[in-house]
């Protein structure tokens, strides 16, 4: 039997077709999301079509299951339709909606509430920037869902549009737990929706999705294909490595986020860590930055080289690239909560200003920003005893060496694989058998280096002044 896991991301949708026993790749196809941080859905509805297309079909495919980013925002009317274009994770236009929502519940309050204290990438605070700049279109929303919601009641066959089979039943949409736990009004603890803080944030009350269990089915489409219960893209890639009490997972992406299994919630009233859950029953706690990879993309589009010539450059340069620090945040940032601050570079001499200097500051202060994340994770009782580099970047051998120092823990990287997509079809094969599938684990590469502590201190110095 063979099954179908999806990871409808912020850049494109990768569809992955794999033999349920064993987990062996049959087949995959993509296909690329519009850019920007409002999108409308059917995009991803198209991009899903196309990608399905690209692997070959579903028609021998038993059982289907997506993950995609968390947060957005898919507002619908009664009627099904999506009211507006999707605000998505890294859309900083709520950023003051959140300062407002925290002020009036108080951090502490909706950390033990719903195990985080909203930032602007967060479902409620997007809900309270439509309520507050578009108020005719938060009067007409009906139901809230958020992408990969959307996109398995579409599946199923309910919407708005002719070829919808079932119409546009609300009470049918559902999620999961890592989804429901990245809205700002669901809790971990007790696996109930807030709804006061929803009202507080809309300013009414709405058709929420049924959270499903770990390997509970969402239905068929009309087809009869099985649909399972899909997850946030982090807890796909944590089922896809089948990450384990001591791994933490750094992954660098459009955005970085590190998190690590927890077995039980975990409430940071700092609002640094995001306590979310995960896709197996457990917990994710988390932390994530706005300026991953593309640091390294705008740093090589200043430098005219591509990818691999800005890694060896970087490579070129001693650790702590001659006193020049980059404090990475070109487009605001999530941890720490600056979601108007802008980049800065420190340290320039005329000795220090140098193509290669340049390279390794950007790969230093991307992860030196990842680093604090990493620590907060530990604080919040993650042992990270072993450190994951998955996501594009993590090819990059800079990257790999840099990260080793940097961190000051073993680091390997995963051998390369759409894990996102892989968790996604564990989760098919789950629903298919009634048992989670026990694939064979991927290789590791273990990543020799020495730690250089006066990296992480130089970048604090500037950063805690930025």
């Amino acid at each position: 039997m063979l099954v179908a896991g999806v990871d409808s991301s912020t850049q494109s949708c990768k569809i992955v077709i794999r033999d349920a026993d064993t987990g062996a790749v049959v087949r995959e196809g993509r296909a690329v999301h519009p850019p920007g941080t409002e999108v409308d859905p059917e995009a991803w509805w198209l991009a899903l079509s196309t990608a399905v297309e690209d692997a070959g079909g579903l028609a021998d495919v038993g059982a289907i299951s997506v993950a995609g980013q968390q947060h957005g925002l898919v507002a619908l009317d009664a009627g099904g339709k999506v009211i507006r274009p999707a605000l998505l994770w890294n859309d900083t236009r709520s950023a003051s909606a959140a300062r407002d929502l925290v002020t009036e519940v108080g951090a502490a309050e909706y950390a033990a509430r719903t195990g985080s204290v909203p930032v602007a990438s967060f479902t409620c605070t997007k809900l309270r920037w439509l309520r507050d700049t578009e108020p005719e279109n938060a009067e007409r929303v009906a139901a809230v869902a958020l992408p990969h919601d959307w996109l398995t009641w579409r599946l199923r066959g309910f919407g708005p549009g002719p070829t919808d089979r079932h119409g546009p039943d609300l009470d049918s949409l559902v999620t999961d737990r890592s989804e429901a736990s990245g809205t700002g009004y669901w809790d971990p603890s007790t696996g109930e929706y807030d709804r006061d803080l929803l009202v507080r944030a809309l300013g009414h009350d709405v058709v929420l999705p049924r959270v499903l269990g770990p390997g509970e089915r969402a239905g068929t489409s009309p087809a009869g294909l099985v649909v399972g219960p899909g997850a946030g893209d982090n807890a796909g890639a944590a089922l896809g490595l089948d990450l384990t009490a001591g791994d933490v997972v750094v992954s660098i992406g459009t955005s970085g986020t590190v998190f690590g299994v927890s077995p039980r919630p975990v409430v940071d009233a700092t609002g640094t860590v995001a306590g979310f859950a995960d896709a197996t029953g457990s917990y994710l706690p988390l932390t994530a930055t706005l300026n991953a990879a593309r640091v390294l993309r705008s740093v090589a589009d200043l430098l005219d080289v591509d990818d691999d010539a800005l890694a060896r450059l970087a490579l070129e340069a001693e650790p702590g690239s001659g006193g020049i620090v980059l404090v990475p945040w070109f487009e605001g940032e999530r941890t720490p909560n600056r979601p108007d601050a802008r980049a800065s570079l420190h340290g320039l001499s005329l000795a220090s200003t140098t193509r290669a200097n340049l390279a390794r500051a950007a790969v230093e202060g991307m992860l030196c920003g990842l680093a604090a994340g990493l620590q907060a994770v530990r604080e919040a009782g993650v042992r990270g005893q072993r450190i994951m580099l998955i996501g594009g970047a993590a090819q990059n051998d800079a990257v790999r060496l840099v990260a080793a120092q940097v961190f000051e823990a073993e680091v390997t990287v995963p051998e390369p694989e759409e894990y996102v997509a892989r968790g996604a079809a564990a989760q098919a094969a789950w629903v298919l058998s009634g048992s989670r599938p026990r694939w064979v684990a991927p290789a590791h590469l273990r990543v020799e280096g020495s730690p250089h502590p006066g990296i992480q201190q130089q970048y604090r110095h500037y950063a805690d002044r930025a």
